[in-house]
């Protein structure tokens, strides 16, 4: 057995101060040299996504203690995107992920803990995990909380995503504020998290293709027994990995970003998680650019099953075909089988052990949905260091859209002028100075998405964009567009009435303004105006790289002078 780095010299001060807090605790003195591991829990009554995983974390400690090692649940924020995107336009979302990754850090390494089972529930909380096994480099696995279940109404089935997008009805009339309230009350019928592709279940397909999860653990319905089930196995399995020393840096390669996007192409996830996952190579010091590796799965990879919003799917159908397992089987011939996981076997050896389940609702290579892509990078004049667009089953896979810009700086401006009537079809709405450091933090553009969705001018105006998306937002929206405005980017030289050109055949966003108008603008310009925050948020803008590089925080961040306002 090797040493444990949480085994500290006898006589020494900190092995006798520790020794009298943990007696305090009730702690055996005979359990105090077991492996010390952390769970990780992000229980909160704030919000449904987290509101089970205090027993998730029972069931975890129970089979740790079982297996031979020392149980401590060490509790971060728990931020849920339909909670805390109330305060400043939502601009605390994507913090929040850094956050939790910084808590980690300092409730683990502080310590100097063995290893860590992470409890993944709503957006954020996967990718921070993943991002502070990487960063940490102990043995860590990830527990998925699971999916909710929905409701019913007047005999139709209601989710959250259906609310979501009620907005864009309310303002065409479809809809009334008692049709709302009356939604809300059944969309949500337990804990776990939204239903649909969106960036949760979306990230907790990612961690179980990455090698990250056990094998079989995504998706899964919240508070179901194969949900126990699994947490029990990987209060288990993480003792193993202890003495096993795997660590995520050898789970965590090139290879198994690969796979795992070849498993989002398939899937049609959010285009978060490209984000996210450019995060968690950067924080692994992973040498991959995430972007390059879609862009070079385009025309590779077929849609084979479509969840909502993607198609009439539900996530329960995937998870009864046999869910990530079930993906990955039929993309054999593009995977690498190789790849670690942290059950130490090979992706092959799983997927040699994998019992297919006869489902109609995962199609074959040869018989796809649709041919794809699902995801797609977008590069031009507007987008030079790239943007993304989901397309879904591919609706709108041979798109030209070319229109006017209607150009607003707030979420809310271009919430009211939809629901005024100022935007018509044909527009193109830009929706800037939302970004990374602009929001800060990627402010909120998702609601104007889905209430544009909703309405009736869905597929007659595009929408393009530097501020946050949903995985559950659909239609023409081109998002994530790098450099941001308050980057200096392309997309703060937009004026109403400029010309912009999608064009999916190209792969193409581009601004049709002549370079000589353009370079007068730039010059004209005082630099990207933006507010620089106090608090958390000031602290992220000062830090946080571009998203081309996944948004993580570096020290040395400099913002100048000319561009706090």
């Amino acid at each position: 057995m090797r040493k444990l780095r949480s085994n500290f010299e006898e006589g020494s001060t900190i092995w006798a101060l520790r020794r009298a807090q943990w007696i305090a605790l009730g702690i055996d003195e005979a359990d105090m040299d077991k492996p010390k591991i952390a769970i990780i829990n992000t229980s909160s009554e704030l919000s449904s996504c987290f509101s089970h995983l205090d027993r998730v974390a029972e069931a975890v400690s129970e089979a740790v203690r079982a297996a031979g090692a020392l149980p401590f649940v060490v509790k971060t924020t728990a931020p849920s995107d339909f909670i805390h995107c109330a305060g400043s336009s939502g601009s605390y979302i994507l913090p929040s992920r850094d956050l939790v990754v910084n808590d980690i850090e300092v409730s683990v390494e502080g310590p100097q803990l063995d290893a860590m089972v992470c409890l993944a529930s709503c957006d954020k909380t996967a990718p921070a995990q993943l991002m502070a096994a990487a960063r940490l480099d102990i043995p860590t696995l990830l527990v998925i909380g699971g999916y909710q279940a929905c409701g019913a109404l007047n005999g139709e089935t209601v989710d959250i995503e259906d609310v979501f997008e009620s907005v864009g009805k309310l303002g065409s009339g479809e809809l009334d504020i008692s049709d709302i309230a009356c939604m809300s009350r059944v969309a949500v019928a337990g804990p776990g998290v939204c239903a649909g592709m969106g960036t949760a279940n979306s990230m907790h397909i990612m961690t179980e293709a990455l090698g990250m999860a056990l094998p079989g653990s995504a998706p899964v319905a919240a508070e179901s027994e194969r949900m126990y089930e699994r947490a029990r196995a990987a209060g288990a399995r993480i003792v193993e990995m202890v003495w096993e020393d795997l660590r995520p840096s050898k789970i965590l390669t090139p290879e198994a970003f690969e796979n795992a996007a070849a498993v989002a192409m398939a899937l049609s996830t959010s285009i978060n998680v490209m984000r996210h996952m450019q995060a968690v190579a950067e924080e692994g010091q992973v040498p991959v650019d995430i972007y390059d590796v879609f862009a070079g799965l385009d025309g590779k990879v077929p849609v084979l099953c479509a969840i909502k919003p993607n198609g009439e799917g539900r996530i329960e159908q995937l998870d009864a075909a046999g869910g990530t397992q079930a993906i990955m089987s039929r993309l054999r011939g593009v995977l690498h089988e190789g790849a670690m996981g942290v059950d130490g076997q090979t992706l092959g050896a799983r997927l040699d052990a994998f019992e297919a389940v006869e489902s109609g609702d995962v199609a074959t290579m040869a018989a796809p949905v649709s041919a794809g892509p699902s995801l797609m990078v977008l590069k031009g004049s507007l987008a030079p260091e790239g943007a993304i667009m989901k397309l879904g089953t591919g609706a709108y896979a041979d798109l030209v859209f070319e229109g006017p810009a209607r150009v607003y700086e707030t979420q809310k401006a271009a919430l009211d002028a939809l629901e005024a009537g100022e935007i018509v079809e044909g527009d193109v709405v830009v929706l800037r100075g939302l970004g990374a450091l602009g929001g800060p933090g990627v402010a909120s553009a998702s609601w104007f998405a889905a209430a544009l969705a909703g309405s009736r001018l869905a597929g007659s105006v595009a929408l393009v964009t530097d501020g946050q998306l949903s995985g559950l937002n659909r239609g023409i929206v081109v998002g994530q567009v790098m450099p941001e405005a308050a980057s200096g980017g392309p997309l703060a030289l937009v004026r109403d009435g400029d010309a912009i050109r999608i064009e999916l055949a190209a792969r193409a966003v581009d601004l049709l303004v002549a370079e000589d108008t353009l370079a007068a603008r730039q010059k004209a310009a005082t630099g990207p105006a933006f507010k620089m925050r106090d608090g958390w948020l000031g602290f992220y803008q000062q830090l946080v790289t571009p998203l081309s590089r996944g948004g993580v925080l570096r020290p040395g961040r400099e913002v100048s002078e000319d561009r706090k306002r």
